[in-house]
C-alpha cells in the first residue's frame, strides 16, 4: 500500500516536474528503485555476451571500492560470457561541479556502456539549481557522444539523510537528482532510503554505539554497524549496497528495451554541457614551471586522473591566458605545503587564497575557482603564486606533538596544476 501511495506521488510530482519552466525544486518521494527508460542496452550487450564496460562516477563511497568492486564481480559472474570491465571515475570528496568538467577525460574517452552516478552525498551541501547545471551537463554530455549510454543514478547514505527519508522523502541533493532523471527516463537506485529504514528497524546503527558516559560500546549483536563517521560503509553495508544494486537491476531487467536515448531540450537553460578541462600550455606558463614525471612522487600518484601535472615554488609564478566563455578554475591539488594564489580576471584581482585547508596532512585533488556568471566575451586571466605563506596552524597545532612530525612537510609555497577548467575555449593570439 505504502509503495502504491509512493508511485502515485512519484507520478504527480513528475508531471509538474515536466512543466516547470524553469523547473523549481519540489520534495520527491523516496522509492527504493526506479526503472523509468531502462538499461535496455546495456543488458542487451551483457545477454549477448559482448564487451562492456561500465563506468563508476562518483565521489569516495565509490572511490573506496565496496560496493564499486562487488557490483562489477556481481555482473561479471552474473553475465558470464560477456567480457565485463570497469571504468574507475571516483575521486574522494568532489561532486557533480567538478565532475562535469571531468566527465569526458576520465569517463567518455574510455566508450562506456553503463555509467553508475554517485554524487548526491558530496552536493549535499549544494543548492539544487547548481545540482542541476552540473547534472544537466553530463547528461548532454553522455548522449551527445553516444545516445547509447545507458545511465543509473544510485543514491548513497550519510548522517543527517534519515530526516528526510523518515519522513517518505529524497534528501534534497537526490531529490535534484530524481527531478532530473524524471525529466530524461534515468533509471535510479536509492541504497540511502534501505539504510535508513533498517535504522528505524533497530537491525542498523550508522556510527559506533557509546555508553551513557560517551565511551565506545559493543555493536549489539545481530545489528550492522553501517560506518565509522556516518558516511563511508563498512564491508557488511558495501554488501548492502551491492545487494540492493543488484536486486534493482535484476527487477529492471525483463522491461528494459535497447535503443538510443532521447536528448531532449535541455533541463535548464545554463546547464554545463560545455564543460571541459584543457591542457595547460607552455605558453601560458612563466618560466618557473616544470611537468611532474608521471612516474615518480606526486605525478605518478595522481597521474589516473591528472595525466600532466605542472608545479611551480616560487612567488610570482604564473598562470595567463585568454578564453572566451562564462567559467574559468584551475584542476590542482591542495596539500601540507601548498601555497596561495592571487587571481585577476579583467583587471579585477582577489584574494590570496591557500591550497591549503584544515584536512591537509597529505596531498588531494581540489579546484581553485577563479571566476562563474560571466559574460560571453573574451576574458583574460592570470593567476600568480602570492609571496606569504597560508596560516597552517589548523593543522600544525594538531600534529606536532605526534611522533615523527616534520614541520619541514609544512614549509612552502607550492602549486600543482594539472589542467584549465572551462566553460569556453582558450584564446590563442
Amino acid at each position: 500500500m505504502i509503495h502504491a501511495i509512493l508511485a502515485a506521488s512519484i507520478v504527480a510530482a513528475s508531471v509538474s516536474i515536466l512543466a516547470a519552466e524553469p523547473p523549481e525544486y519540489q520534495p520527491v518521494p523516496a522509492k527504493l528503485s526506479h526503472a523509468r527508460d531502462g538499461l535496455g542496452n546495456v543488458f542487451a550487450k551483457l545477454n549477448a555476451g559482448e564487451d562492456v564496460k561500465i563506468a563508476y562516477f562518483g565521489g569516495s563511497i565509490t572511490a573506496a571500492g565496496g560496493w564499486r568492486v562487488q557490483t562489477l564481480k556481481w555482473l561479471q559472474q552474473t553475465y558470464p560470457d560477456a567480457k565485463v570491465s570497469e571504468i574507475n571515475a571516483a575521486i574522494g570528496g568532489t561532486g557533480s561541479n567538478l565532475g562535469v568538467f571531468r566527465f569526458g577525460q576520465d569517463v567518455l574517452k574510455h566508450k562506456p556502456d553503463l555509467i553508475f552516478v554517485e554524487f548526491s552525498v558530496n552536493d549535499g551541501g549544494a543548492p539544487p539549481d547548481r545540482i542541476w547545471q552540473a547534472m544537466d551537463g553530463i547528461v548532454r554530455q553522455a548522449w551527445r557522444a553516444d545516445p547509447t549510454i545507458d545511465i543509473c543514478y544510485v543514491y548513497t547514505f550519510r548522517v543527517g539523510y534519515e530526516k528526510d527519508l523518515d519522513q517518505g522523502l529524497c534528501p534534497r541533493a537526490a531529490g535534484a537528482d530524481e527531478m532530473l532523471a524524471e525529466y530524461y527516463g534515468i533509471p535510479s537506485i536509492n541504497m540511502a532510503l534501505h539504510t535508513a529504514e533498517m535504522a528505524r528497524e533497530g537491525k542498523l546503527v550508522f556510527t559506533p554505539p557509546k555508553d551513557a558516559e560517551g565511551n565506545a560500546a559493543p555493536t549489539p549483536e545481530g545489528v550492522m554497524l553501517f560506518s565509522r563517521d556516518g558516511v563511508h560503509p563498512l564491508t557488511e553495508a558495501h554488501q548492502m549496497y551491492t545487494d540492493i544494486i543488484a536486486a534493482a537491476l535484476k527487477q529492471m531487467e525483463p522491461d528494459a528495451t535497447p535503443g538510443a536515448h532521447t536528448l531532449k531540450a535541455p533541463f535548464v537553460e545554463d546547464n554545463w554541457e560545455k564543460a571541459k578541462m584543457v591542457p595547460l600550455e607552455p605558453e601560458m606558463l612563466s618560466s618557473g614551471w616544470r611537468k611532474l614525471s608521471p612516474d615518480e612522487g606526486l605525478g605518478k600518484r595522481f597521474n589516473h586522473f591528472m595525466p600532466e601535472l605542472w608545479e611551480a615554488t616560487e612567488p610570482g609564478e604564473e598562470i595567463a591566458f585568454k578564453f572566451k566563455g562564462t567559467y574559468a578554475s584551475l584542476y590542482d591539488l591542495v596539500g601540507p605545503d601548498g601555497g596561495q594564489l592571487v587571481a585577476t580576471i579583467d583587471g579585477e584581482t582577489a584574494g590570496p587564497r591557500p591550497r591549503f585547508d584544515k584536512y591537509c596532512t597529505y596531498h588531494r585533488i581540489a579546484t581553485f575557482g577563479i571566476r562563474s556568471g560571466l559574460e560571453d566575451a573574451v576574458h583574460e586571466v592570470s593567476v600568480r603564486i602570492h609571496p606569504e605563506q597560508p596560516d597552517r596552524s589548523s593543522v600544525v597545532d594538531r600534529e606536532k606533538t605526534k611522533p615523527n612530525f616534520d614541520p619541514a612537510k609544512y614549509d612552502g609555497t607550492r602549486v600543482r596544476v594539472a589542467a584549465l577548467m572551462l566553460i569556453g575555449d582558450v584564446v590563442r593570439d
